[in-house]
């Protein structure tokens, strides 16, 4: 038996322990703190025996070195080449990665950083197949470009949105209300984005979390997602002339997206 749980850490991250009740294994995804990860596998009895890092960037990377020191934690992986180097397992898009019955796919998703990817099995937990993005793709929103270019991160996301709808969506961090702000605003007609904000502002309200979610979902609100999307391409199209933007093709479609919400 499979489970995924989010482990909170700082003010709006989730470092995800994917456990096995049956041997009491876990793995952990982008531990940026080791207390809480430290306290959660105590308080359940796991077991570490593996992490997976999608990106350098401290928040998910700062609590390895210690996680690995007191566990005695062998098998990083992550991804080559990156600027992090506490990695022990590297990995290239197209190889895979065993973790007890779950085989994961690495998925090349440079944009958010150059070092980016992804892990995706087919393997059904909670009721659909399991991605690991990062900070790549999130609830309605995906990662600010603080190294790749748009049309990087489209591409990238176009490779995340070609998988199969119910894919359960595990990103790093709970950015869902401000992201549906920015959504709700750029699309004001959009009646099904009204009703997404109030289940999610229902469940922030009882402090539960809006992630994971489906690509099927997110498909169908994510305006980052959207960009062959009618309703997006017109406000997109109108956006770009008022700031003098080109918006003649997709990836432009999606950089006036973006540039909408980095100055929203």
């Amino acid at each position: 038996m499979l489970t995924i749980t989010p482990i909170p850490a700082f003010s709006d991250n989730y470092i995800w322990c994917l456990a096995d009740s049956m041997t009491g294994k876990a793995l952990i995804v982008d531990p940026g703190q080791a207390n809480p990860v430290t306290d959660y596998l105590e308080a359940h009895n796991l077991q570490l025996d593996t992490i997976l890092i999608t990106h350098h960037h401290p928040d998910h990377t700062g609590g390895v070195a210690t996680l690995a020191e007191r566990h005695g934690l062998e098998r990083i992986t992550g991804p080559a080449g990156s600027p992090f180097k506490g990695v022990t397992n590297t990995v290239h898009p197209g190889d895979k990665v065993v973790w007890e019955d779950c085989e994961f796919a690495v998925m090349a998703v440079p944009g958010h950083t150059l070092d980016h990817i992804a892990f995706f099995s087919e393997t059904e937990v909670d009721g659909g197949p399991i991605l690991f993005c990062g900070d790549t793709l999130f609830v309605c929103g995906c990662g600010r470009l603080f190294e790749g270019s748009p049309a990087q991160m489209r591409q990238s996301l176009a490779s995340l949105r070609s998988l199969p709808d119910a894919t359960r969506v595990y990103c790093a961090h709970e950015y869902t209300l401000a992201n549906l702000r920015f959504a709700r605003h750029w699309l004001p007609e959009d009646s099904n984005l009204a009703e997404f904000e109030a289940d999610c502002q229902a469940l922030r309200e009882r402090s539960a979390p809006t992630v994971p979610s489906t690509l099927g979902r997110e498909k169908q609100l994510n305006p980052f997602l959207r960009w062959d999307d009618p309703m997006v391409i017109a406000v997109a199209r109108t956006y770009a002339a008022d700031k003098h933007l080109p918006a003649d093709d997709e990836n432009q479609i999606f950089a006036a997206v973006r540039h909408g919400k980095d100055h929203f």
